[in-house]
């Protein structure tokens, strides 16, 4: 009798965006477990919006009848994208490249792309929770008026173009500090500088004409702008410098932003620590 031998099935290996979607869930865990991570990547712009809403909250900005609270509650939520995504990342990054996690990731068959979606994905859920809680405590607390119509149009594409762009620029910025210890201590001060230039703490077209300047070249002046438009009524536009929004420059600065920061992502990011390549 004659057997005829048959092949077993293959089965196919698991994709890119199939293992980064498993990756997602485990740098979710990741970050809820460090506390230090979750309370200045979460949780602080909404400690940060209760503190100045309590003390200057109901200070009117003049003309209008709109309060410094629903000013900032703007500003918060448009840094809440900056923490989530380039704070996050510039900080976590070089902290895995020093214990060894991005050296072992490199050295299996996973592909490298999986690794990058995990962290996008892990940005993406951050945010969409954090500015969830920040609506909330706004609406209930500081008379935030909800947006309408094409103004929830604008809120999608500045969070989306805000969140690419930064998530990038933190990537491409981990390769910065020499080690994870130290990565805080150059990361943080870069955020708050940014803060307090782009509009966030202060009424923007009050600051010194320098300062606008300085902050006009990163990406948070304008999503702080564009998200001023989505929370603020139309006549909030006389706190701009050119009295409007100018969502289109905003879009521009933020798509732009986007590419460069891919492209330094693609040529300087390191999975090792500097002397083991």
């Amino acid at each position: 009798m004659t057997t005829i031998a048959t092949a077993a099935p293959t089965t196919k290996a698991p994709g890119a965006i199939s293992l980064g979607r498993r990756r997602v869930s485990i740098e979710l865990k990741q970050f809820f477990r460090d506390r230090q991570s979750a309370v200045f990547n979460f949780l602080l712009p909404v400690l940060l919006m209760v503190i100045f809403g309590s003390v200057f909250g109901s200070q009117q900005l003049k003309p209008t009848e709109i309060t410094f609270a629903q000013y900032f509650v703007a500003g918060m939520i448009a840094s809440g994208v900056l923490y989530t995504s380039f704070q996050n990342l510039a900080i976590a990054i070089p902290l895995e490249r020093d214990d060894g996690t991005l050296k072992r990731i490199q050295g299996t068959p996973m592909p490298k792309l999986a690794y990058f979606v995990g962290k996008i994905g892990l940005v993406f859920v951050a945010y969409v929770a954090q500015v969830t809680l920040l609506i909330i405590v706004g609406k209930l607390f500081y008379k935030l008026v909800l947006p309408s119509g094409a103004q929830w149009f604008t809120f999608l594409w500045a969070s989306v173009l805000g969140l690419i762009a930064c998530t990038l620029a933190g990537i491409a910025f981990s390769v910065v500090p020499k080690n994870g210890k130290g990565a805080p201590a150059i990361v943080s001060p870069i955020v708050l500088v940014l803060q307090f230039t782009s509009g966030v703490f202060f009424q923007y077209n009050q600051l010194p004409q320098w300062m606008q300047q300085f902050s006009a070249l990163f990406p948070l002046k304008w999503l702080t702008q564009a998200m001023r438009s989505v929370f603020l009524p139309p006549e909030a536009a006389v706190f701009e410098v050119t009295g409007s929004f100018e969502l289109g420059k905003c879009a521009a600065v933020l798509f732009a932003w986007a590419v460069g920061a891919l492209i330094l992502s693609l040529v300087f990011f390191r999975w090792n620590k500097r002397g083991q390549d």
